[in-house]
């Protein structure tokens, strides 16, 4: 057999993002990444991701810091390394669908800050709801000649879920004018064979560079990567290993090790990753101890690959029926869940849709009648308002939940008006960087109290004293 060409994995470093997102509900501070930002910069990845996801929610919830100042830091640091975010289409970071001159602001915003690439997602894989980030990004790219839109795909099974479809879907992101496609395999549902497969259906659809993230969830992901490097996959995503594995993605150091002496073979220096494993290392005997880390997550659960239902999911569904003393009703809803999301137009399950499909089977299997209860969510998914389904929805509960009203057929974003003069309005008071309307934007409430405890911080107020109510601040 002739020598196969060198072709090195690229590899995007999900430490700094989703590895704590999955692992330690994405407390990571940002004074913690500073320190090792040098070294990780050192190593050769193809990008570090670091933004976006929840990390803009739990900076400003939990944490008391400004997202766009992380990514700041974080771009001062980085001198080599591309930096990569997650992005939720026209939902942007936050939990409903925006206007388009808030997510062109948005696009912008992110890459003059620093993201070189976006990853654009939506939970149902509606083209439409991504084509403005797509066109945002490209606009951005012409005039600067930085950014990168990554279409990414939601990873799931059922009957629709055919190679037919997932090439056919390669090819419209290609018209679209994306740079790369992501496999987004946020349950770790894709076994290793269906990965050479998939693989290599979509090389033979595209011209475009291929990437796959999955998590270890359910014990695979390791083999998944294997086998997808065999088939051509272009970048794989990996977690250092302090925080690999159990809900994040596969060690970065094993990945290394597996391909080393191979076509594949990264190149990098194994010695230099040790250091930076040591780094994280005591930071995630910390976690253990304080509780932020559940030893609960770090094992493999293979459920995920009977009932497809992402671990997150799954645990928000156990809190809910533990609230409802109803935890004797764990199967029955375990059960429910691929009912409704078969009614619901057999969606992709990853946030905000495996919210709705779950907590909506908790009120089915309690109430004791189906859809006798919807949430607002629900409703809203069955108009039409998150976007079109792979599969039609059913009939029967449409008729059922919401009777007589007209469905969104369009994309419903053009269904909105701008926003963002609206926005700044709303927020002038608090204003310090542009910047600030669009965390404003997002999450309006936890942004003012954010805004008002910088504010606190930066008269050296001291906020346990303030008698918040009557707006009085003692200095």
């Amino acid at each position: 057999m002739p020598e196969q060409a060198k072709k090195p994995i690229k590899i995007t470093e999900t430490v700094l993002r989703d590895a704590h997102q999955s692992l330690i509900a994405t407390r990571m501070p940002t004074e913690l990444m500073l320190p090792i930002i040098d070294k990780m910069d050192k190593v050769g990845y193809h990008s570090v991701e670091c933004w976006g996801g929840a990390t803009f929610d739990a900076s400003l919830r939990f944490l008391k810091e400004d997202p766009w100042d992380r990514l700041r830091k974080l771009r001062d640091g980085f001198k080599k390394t591309k930096l990569q975010m997650l992005f939720r289409g026209q939902n942007i970071l936050g939990y409903r669908p925006y206007a388009d001159d808030v997510v062109d602001y948005f696009v912008q915003k992110s890459i003059s800050n620093g993201i070189d690439i976006i990853r654009i997602f939506d939970c149902l894989n509606d083209l439409r709801n991504l084509q403005e980030a797509v066109n945002a990004t490209n606009r951005f790219k012409q005039k600067e000649g930085r950014g990168h839109a990554q279409v990414a795909l939601s990873y799931t099974l059922g009957d629709a879920y055919t190679l037919e479809y997932w090439t056919g879907m390669a090819k419209k992101i290609e018209e679209m004018g994306a740079d790369s496609i992501c496999i987004k395999d946020m349950a770790g549902l894709l076994v290793p064979y269906k990965a050479t497969e998939l693989i290599t259906a979509m090389k033979s659809a595209t011209k475009l560079p291929i990437q796959l993230h999955t998590h270890y969830t359910s014990g695979v992901a390791g083999m998944t990567y294997l086998k997808a490097v065999e088939a051509g996959v272009d970048v794989i995503d990996t977690a250092m290993s302090p925080f690999a594995m159990g809900t994040s993605q596969p060690a970065t150091e094993v990945m290394v090790e597996t391909f080393k002496g191979t076509p594949y073979d990264t190149g990098f220096d194994q010695n230099l990753l040790a250091e930076i494993a040591d780094y994280f290392r005591p930071y995630r005997d910390e976690c253990l101890k304080n509780g932020l880390l559940n030893p609960r997550v770090m094992g493999v659960d293979i459920k995920t690959l009977l009932y497809q239902v992402p671990g997150g999911m799954l645990s928000n569904m156990v809190s809910q029926l533990k609230e409802q003393n109803a935890e004797d009703k764990y199967y029955d809803v375990l059960k429910e869940i691929p009912r409704v999301r078969k009614d619901l137009g057999e969606p992709p399950l990853v946030t905000p849709s495996s919210q709705i499909v779950g907590t909506q089977a908790v009120f089915n299997v309690l109430m004791g009648e189906r859809y006798k209860v919807a949430t607002k969510e629900t409703k809203g998914m069955l108009r039409g308002e998150y976007g079109q389904t792979v599969k039609p929805m059913s009939q029967e509960v449409i008729d059922k939940v919401i009777p007589g009203e007209e469905r969104i057929t369009c994309r419903y974003a053009d269904t909105l008006e701008n926003e963002l003069d609206k926005l700044e309005g709303e927020m002038k008071e608090w204003k310090q960087q542009d910047e600030d309307v669009l965390s404003y934007a997002l999450f309006p409430q936890v942004a003012t109290d954010f805004f008002k405890y910088r504010q606190a911080q930066q008269e050296k107020v001291d906020m346990s004293q303030a008698d918040v109510k009557n707006g009085a601040y003692p200095v």
